[in-house]
């Protein structure tokens, strides 16, 4: 692999719905942009582990693994809204957190030549071709951020910054005018409805 620069990045995609996969279709984007030398980072809202779902989730080590993508996580212990001890407080300040940490980064991009190949293993800090955003609609859904403060991400990032983000069982209706790609990811038969829990490897 070597450093290289996307000629046509610049869109806005939207995951959501009740299914499972909107965060694996992201970082399966995430791959593959990496795999062609473009420079990607990952911050994830609302995970930071519970008690069926451990701290270190697979895509972690796999993201350490390949030098063009980095992630951080902004998640608190816990669901929100699920009876597991965690406080309805501590995923609001943390989701606001986040969203602090989002904006630094599209500025970051914003300040950055993405024109031009990014250093594979450099800081996200001296910007990224592709941000992902995941579970970042399930924040604003629950009310932990406003969806007026992710369509200031969308309407504030550079031309050439593909954004994409993900999560909520709610439809984004506020998006719609402003993303380029908004996909449902629906639900017609899923194992936790028969009780199963997230299993390692498939669900983290």
């Amino acid at each position: 692999m070597r450093p290289d620069a996307p000629e046509k990045f610049g869109l806005v995609q939207a995951w959501w719905g009740d299914g499972k996969g909107k965060t694996t279709a992201a970082l399966g984007m995430a791959f593959r942009a990496a795999g062609h030398g473009y420079r990607v980072h990952v911050l994830q809202f609302m995970k930071g582990g519970t008690g069926s779902v451990e701290d270190v989730r697979g895509e972690y080590n796999a993201i350490a693994a390949m030098p063009a993508i980095s992630y951080e996580n902004a998640g608190h212990y816990g669901w929100h809204g699920r009876l597991d001890d965690s406080s309805d407080d501590d995923h609001e300040r943390e989701a606001k957190q986040g969203l602090e940490r989002a904006r630094d980064l599209v500025d970051a991009a914003g300040e950055a030549d993405l024109s031009e190949p990014l250093e594979l293993g450099g800081d996200p800090d001296d910007g990224v071709h592709m941000l992902v955003l995941d579970e970042i609609l399930y924040a604003a859904n629950r009310g932990l951020i406003s969806p007026d403060s992710v369509l200031d991400l969308v309407e504030g990032k550079p031309s050439n910054l593909e954004l994409v983000v993900t999560g909520s069982h709610k439809k984004p209706d506020y998006l719609y005018d402003h993303a380029d790609l908004v996909t449902e990811v629906g639900k017609e038969k899923h194992p936790f409805s028969s009780g199963h829990r997230a299993r390692k490897g498939t669900e983290f």
